[in-house]
């Protein structure tokens, strides 16, 4: 079997698409880590200025906390006419514990009145891969994308998670929310990211196979 790898999130949504994204791989996430530890994982502070920086700084810690290899994204929604906002504040736009809900109402009342032309969007991800115990040591494999789209007016959509109901495909007619889960797999900035990284990734575990 591949050897273990921990998803550095404590998102379910986030680690039901990695899983899906990575099938044949043994994902586990960070409740399953702590688990197998028998201790707690403390909470790693998101405190860089970009997703790179977060994305890296997650997944070294969590490598270090579990001596596994561990991946790690950082991802958010960039709006144009609020000068790239939320951004890496995405999770904690509305506050350090806000809900969904609270967030995408919060980026409502931000753009109330700007027209749709000007609520162009794109959410954006980055993906770290560390193992700070095994031969990658102070390195980390990264890969980044983005997907862009429009922020609408009110939500759409019961699937997914985060401003997935605000966040329109327009060549789809579509938000991210009412996707199914094999087509997000195939455009969503997490998933464009995972292309870029999966073949590397891949390689690194295959290396501990035996």
């Amino acid at each position: 079997m591949i050897r273990p790898l921990v998803f550095a999130t404590r998102n379910p949504g986030k680690l039901v698409e990695l899983r899906d994204l990575l099938a044949g791989v043994n994902v586990i996430g960070i409740a399953e880590a702590i688990a197998g530890l028998g201790h707690d994982i403390p909470e790693v502070i998101e405190d860089a200025d970009t997703f790179a920086g977060n994305a890296v700084k997650k997944a070294r810690e969590v490598s270090a906390a579990t001596g596994l290899p561990a991946l790690a994204d950082d991802s958010g929604l960039e709006v144009d006419a609020l000068a790239g906002a939320p951004g890496v504040w995405s999770a904690r736009y509305a506050g350090a514990s806000a809900t969904d809900a609270a967030n995408n109402a919060k980026l409502l009342a931000a753009l109330r009145g700007v027209p749709g032309p000007r609520r162009t969007a794109r959410f954006r991800a980055v993906l770290a891969l560390a193992d700070v115990a095994g031969p990658l040591g102070t390195d980390t494999l990264t890969a980044e994308a983005a997907c862009e789209g429009t922020v609408l007016e009110a939500p759409r959509g019961a699937a997914g998670f985060g401003y997935d109901p605000l966040f329109l495909l327009p060549a789809l007619g579509q938000t991210f929310a009412e996707l199914s889960l094999a087509a997000k797999a195939e455009l969503s900035h997490r998933a464009l990211a995972m292309q870029a990284i999966k073949p590397k990734l891949l390689a690194y575990l295959q290396q501990f196979t035996g």
